[in-house]
C-alpha cells in the first residue's frame, strides 16, 4: 500500500474516531439531562396528588360578568378542581424569524402546573432533522435546553435570573389549559377591563404576572396576552414585552373547556408579531 494512502487512510480514521466520540458524548449529555426533565416532571405531578373540591358556580357568584362568562364555558360543575394537566400537541414550530422563518413539524407532551411550573418535551422535524429537547420552570429555576440529533447542543440556558423571570409567563399564560387555576381559591384575581376583557393576576411578589384576556360573548378565550421578561428581540437584552396570541377552537376534557389551536410569539399585538409556536391539543389528562 503506498505511504500517501495509508495516510490519508489514518487521516479519515482518525477523523471518524473523532466524530464518533463527539456524537457519544454529546449524547450522554442530552440523556443525562433528559433524565433531569422527566424527573422534575414526576415532582410535578407528584405535587399534584390529593383530594380536591367539585366546581360550584356559586364559587364565582362574586366575581365580575366576564369571570362568570368564563368560568361558565370554561368548568362544568361537579368537575374536580384539578390544577395540573398533562397535554399532548401536534402541529408547527417555526424558529429563524418573521422574515425567514424555518417551519419544524412539532409533537410534544407537557404537564403545566400554574402558577409557575410546568415541564415541555417536544420534538420538531424538518426532513431529515430532528430537534428534541425540553424547557421547563420547576422549584423557582428555568432551562431551555436543545440539541439537534439527539447529540448537537442547539440551545444550553439554565437558572440565569433573566431566564428564570421570562419563565414564568408561560405556566401564567398557559393556565388557560387548567381553567380551576383560575379561581380565586387559588389565588387569581380578576378585574374586568372591558364589555368582553379582564385581566387575570396570578402569583404573589416577584412572581406575580398579570394576563390580559379577550372573550366570546360565550365565554371562550379568543386572544391572550401578558407583558414577558423577555430577551427576544434585535437587541437581545431583556426588556419587557407583549407575548400571547389567538385561540381558534375549544374542546373538553374531563369537564374542562380550554382552547385547543394556539397561534402564540412575541410582540403579539404590533407589526413584529411572529407567532412561532401553533399548536393542537389532541389530548389533557388532569390530576
Amino acid at each position: 500500500m503506498p505511504r500517501w494512502l495509508l495516510i490519508v487512510l489514518l487521516i479519515i480514521g482518525v477523523a471518524a474516531f473523532a466524530a464518533v466520540t463527539a456524537w457519544y458524548l454529546g449524547h450522554r449529555q442530552y440523556r443525562a439531562r433528559m433524565a433531569e426533565a422527566e424527573a422534575a416532571w414526576a415532582d410535578i405531578l407528584q405535587q399534584a396528588a390529593g383530594p380536591v373540591a367539585v366546581y360550584d358556580p356559586a364559587m364565582v357568584a362574586d366575581l365580575p360578568e366576564i369571570a362568570q362568562r368564563y368560568f361558565t364555558h370554561a368548568i362544568a360543575p361537579g368537575t374536580p378542581l384539578r390544577t395540573t394537566v398533562v397535554l399532548e400537541m401536534e402541529g408547527s414550530f417555526h424558529l429563524g424569524t418573521k422574515d425567514a422563518p424555518q417551519t419544524y413539524a412539532m409533537t410534544a407532551r407537557q404537564i403545566l402546573a400554574p402558577p409557575d411550573q410546568f415541564v415541555w418535551i417536544p420534538e420538531m422535524r424538518s426532513g431529515p432533522l430532528v430537534i428534541s429537547g425540553s424547557d421547563a420552570l420547576h422549584d423557582s429555576h428555568a432551562w431551555t435546553r436543545f440539541w439537534m440529533m439527539w447529540s448537537l447542543p442547539v440551545a444550553q440556558a439554565a437558572a440565569t435570573e433573566g431566564l428564570d423571570r421570562a419563565a414564568l409567563a408561560r405556566p401564567a399564560l398557559e393556565a388557560i389549559w387548567a381553567p380551576a387555576s383560575f379561581l380565586p381559591q387559588n389565588g387569581a384575581r380578576w378585574e374586568q377591563t372591558g364589555p368582553d376583557t379582564a385581566r387575570v393576576t396570578l402569583g404573589t411578589d416577584e412572581k406575580e404576572v398579570a394576563i390580559d384576556l379577550v372573550l366570546a360573548a360565550d365565554g371562550r378565550v379568543k386572544e391572550i396576552v401578558t407583558q414577558r421578561w423577555s430577551d427576544a428581540n434585535p437587541q437581545k437584552t431583556y426588556q419587557y414585552q407583549p407575548f400571547g396570541g389567538t385561540m381558534t377552537a375549544d374542546t373538553t376534557f374531563g369537564g374542562f373547556t380550554i382552547p385547543t389551536d394556539a397561534h402564540v410569539g412575541n410582540f403579539f399585538g404590533t407589526e413584529d408579531y411572529f407567532p412561532f409556536f401553533e399548536a393542537q391539543i389532541t389530548a389533557a389528562t388532569y390530576y
